[in-house]
């Protein structure tokens, strides 16, 4: 089915366009795909870079989080999207969860599992994978660091025991949180995410540092072990 036939955004009124829009009502007047449009510059033969990003925005049911999960080879699918133009798409929506992550506070303290599933959000939402991360705590239950352990592929991740221990043991942890991402959506424990987290539950045991938590992160919502009481299946 053919493209609608656009004029081009050269033929539009002064604020019609978004790098003037943007000039002249600042950046809080644009829409996100006259910000993507900024981003790519310049649509295809059919479309303007305006209906070429809205189209793009409408593929991911114009959900920026689905949009950043998107890869170079998915974005490079749209006609007038090459690689460069996919780059910066990516690059600017990465900027943005890095700003985000970049206002969490350096050790913030953590009482509960929300508090911990903020932590983990900014690195575990948008990935088209699996990957595991930690927190390791001292005494007083604040963070003192957040540190990826490992990177998997669509439907797993394995979480290496003697890595994980290690870790905590050169930063003096007292305490460890896990977290994991299900890319599917589905936040339910898999089988072998209960047996994992029951095994390094007990060896935390031994060691004297404890499995605090174990989060499965999937979008915005989340599963926790602790409050599940399932640490220790």
């Amino acid at each position: 089915m053919p493209y609608e036939k656009i004029e081009s955004i050269k033929t539009w009124a002064e604020d019609d366009r978004p790098r003037e829009k943007l000039v002249l009502k600042g950046r809080n007047a644009l829409s996100d795909a006259e910000l993507i449009a900024i981003l790519i510059g310049s649509g295809n033969r059919e479309e303007s870079a305006v209906s070429l990003s809205k189209r793009i925005l409408s593929s991911v049911e114009n959900n920026l989080d689905k949009l950043a999960r998107l890869t170079l080879a998915d974005l490079m699918k749209f006609k007038g999207i090459g690689e460069a133009k996919a780059i910066s798409i990516i690059a600017a929506l990465e900027v943005g969860r890095r700003k985000k992550d970049s206002s969490t506070e350096v050790n913030p303290s953590i009482s509960n599992s929300r508090d911990a599933y903020l932590l983990f959000l900014p690195v575990l939402e948008d990935l088209p994978h699996e990957e595991s991360w930690v927190l390791l705590m001292n005494r007083a239950n604040k963070v003192i660091q957040r540190q990826s352990l490992s990177v998997g592929g669509i439907h797993g991740t394995v979480i290496d025991s003697k890595i994980l221990f290690k870790m905590a043991i050169d930063k003096l942890a007292s305490g460890i949180i896990l977290a994991h991402n299900h890319p599917s959506g589905n936040v339910k424990p898999s089988d072998d995410d209960i047996r994992l987290t029951s095994r390094l539950s007990k060896a935390g045991k031994i060691l004297e540092i404890p499995i605090l938590d174990h989060l499965i992160i999937a979008g915005k919502n989340y599963f926790s072990f602790a409050d599940e009481d399932m640490m220790n299946q």
